[in-house]
């Protein structure tokens, strides 16, 4: 989605309907630097405002996330772009959540079997060297935690019939 495209086609569609950005703010409940920011390019309104957008500005959300009117003879074709593009930038997402879940699995592995063994040779005894072990374990533990939370995001466990997320037991 072309972000600047969107914002130009915001700050146009409000101007023919002759709303300022702050009349636009307040019927949406937000500041008018948010709507500066969606007219700029630099963001896109939240799910929940998209629709109260949409209605205010006339408008539908497939009209408003491909940064134009859609006449109907094109209408299909720019709907299926539209998904296409979405599916891609969902799938690109769900790529980087499950890299960034190897990197942190790889480096908490790797530090915590480091600490381990640099407890144990240094301190051979001792309480100390519990409470190491006893940190270090509960660290991997939270990154492996997070780790799964990153999986799960990305839609790891998901039924490829339906697409219901789930978890398993």
């Amino acid at each position: 989605m072309d972000l600047i495209k969107i914002g130009k086609f915001i700050a146009a569609t409000r101007k023919e309907k002759n709303i300022t950005q702050e009349k636009l703010a307040e019927k949406l409940n937000i500041t008018d630097r948010a709507i500066s920011k969606w007219e700029r390019g630099l963001s896109l309104p939240d799910a929940d405002k998209m629709l109260e957008l949409c209605s205010i500005l006339d408008i539908n959300v497939n009209k408003l996330l491909n940064g134009e009117i859609i006449d109907m003879k094109d209408y299909n074709k720019k709907t299926e772009e539209l998904l296409i593009k979405m599916a891609k930038q969902e799938e690109l997402k769900n790529k980087e959540l499950l890299t960034s879940m190897w990197i942190i699995l790889i480096v908490s592995v790797v530090f915590y079997v480091a600490i381990i063994l640099l407890a144990v040779y240094t301190l051979k005894k001792g309480t100390l060297l519990g409470i190491i072990i006893c940190v270090s374990t509960l660290i991997f533990l939270v990154a492996g935690f997070i780790s799964l939370k990153f999986e799960v995001d990305a839609g790891y466990y998901e039924c490829k019939n339906c697409h219901c997320k789930f978890v398993p037991t």
